[in-house]
């Protein structure tokens, strides 16, 4: 008897044109890790019938699915993310080849909000004896991190409905695996600080981050369990978290941001990364991620001093929230050459 293989397992998505669509299939082969988690619950209730023990009776009064994204963060499969997160964007032509997609974090109710606005997505993983799939997945939450020397990591923490099986995976081509996504380097990263009602951008900060992680919880939650469904029949958004986690050198930009911390005066971050150049310039030379985030730092150098390698270092928390100042939360930028997604 066959058994499954490791090295078989693989993970396949793609956008739905339709949310929880039966019909709508997988395009593109993830280019990480996954697993796929059905979260079926099954009670067995307490009762009293004159014997030893617990009987078979048992319900499942929820079920469902969910699975961890993990990484590399590239710069053509980071949109899957953002569009089934955030909202789905349509991107912008660049006077290059480049194709500019932007997401700005929702503030108010004349923003994005509805569960139309998403890209969910369909979901196949398994291996070679037996494939999931789960349908109107949405991006719960997810963190974005990296250090000198590596590439940037993601994760993204999906949940989706009831899985079906199946013998076997949708048919993509193999394209995505003879041209594979461009991973973002944390070396190519950009780093701006500026008074909150100043561009994002406009005073770079050089020889100063050693690493950065941001979590983001999106806000869509899932209507579990109603209008005749054990998994859920709908998700809608509620408030978003979001923070960025920094590792400075300890110099002059540490000591500013620190006196930027004890003052709690807000500010605009920006980490602008880098890639390959673009088939053609224009306003963007190069395929382009950027994180442009308005807040305060909730902590800095709380543990004081620290040391990382013979250097001294501060550690700082920026939260992520709305300015009034600048009308404006968090905004998120990426430039490829891709018109659509795989």
């Amino acid at each position: 008897m066959a058994t499954g293989i490791t090295a078989l397992e693989k993970t396949q998505i793609g956008v739905e044109a339709l949310a929880g669509s039966s019909t709508d299939v997988p395009t593109t082969t993830w280019r990480g890790n996954f697993k796929l988690k059905d979260t079926q619950q099954v009670v067995f209730p307490p009762e009293r019938v004159g014997i030893f023990g617990p009987t078979t009776r048992s319900y499942v009064p929820i079920t469902g699915s969910e699975g961890l994204f993990d990484g590399d963060a590239t710069y053509e499969q980071l949109n899957y993310f953002f569009n089934a997160g955030i909202y789905t964007t349509t991107p912008t032509t660049d006077t290059g080849s480049g194709y500019i997609r932007t997401w700005t974090v929702q503030n108010t109710s004349a923003d994005l909000y509805a569960t139309t606005d998403l890209g969910t997505l369909v979901v196949e993983n398994g291996d070679n004896i037996q494939v999931l799939t789960s349908r109107f997945n949405f991006v719960r939450e997810m963190a974005l991190s990296g250090k000198q020397g590596e590439g940037m990591m993601v994760t993204a923490t999906s949940q989706g409905r009831d899985p079906s099986t199946s013998a076997g995976f949708t048919a993509v081509g193999s394209t995505d695996l003879e041209n594979p996504a461009e991973t973002i380097l944390f070396s190519k990263v950009s780093l701006a600080i500026d008074p909150s009602t100043d561009t994002a951008g406009t005073t770079p900060k050089t020889e100063t981050i050693l690493d950065s992680t941001l979590n983001f919880k999106t806000g869509w939650v899932a209507n579990e369990a109603r209008d005749g469904r054990t998994d859920f029949s709908n998700i809608k958004r509620t408030d978003d978290e979001i923070t960025l986690d920094v590792t400075f050198e300890h110099n002059g930009v540490a000591t500013a941001e620190r006196d930027a911390f004890k003052a709690q005066t807000e500010r605009v971050i920006q980490l602008k990364f880098l890639g390959t150049a673009l088939s053609a310039a224009g306003t963007y030379t190069y395929k382009t991620f950027i994180m442009n985030l308005w807040g305060k730092w909730q902590t800095f150098g709380s543990e004081g001093l620290e040391e990382q390698n013979g250097d001294n270092i501060y550690r700082g928390t920026f939260k992520v929230a709305y300015s009034a100042a600048a009308a404006s939360k968090a905004q998120f930028i990426l430039v490829t050459d891709q018109v659509t997604l795989p």
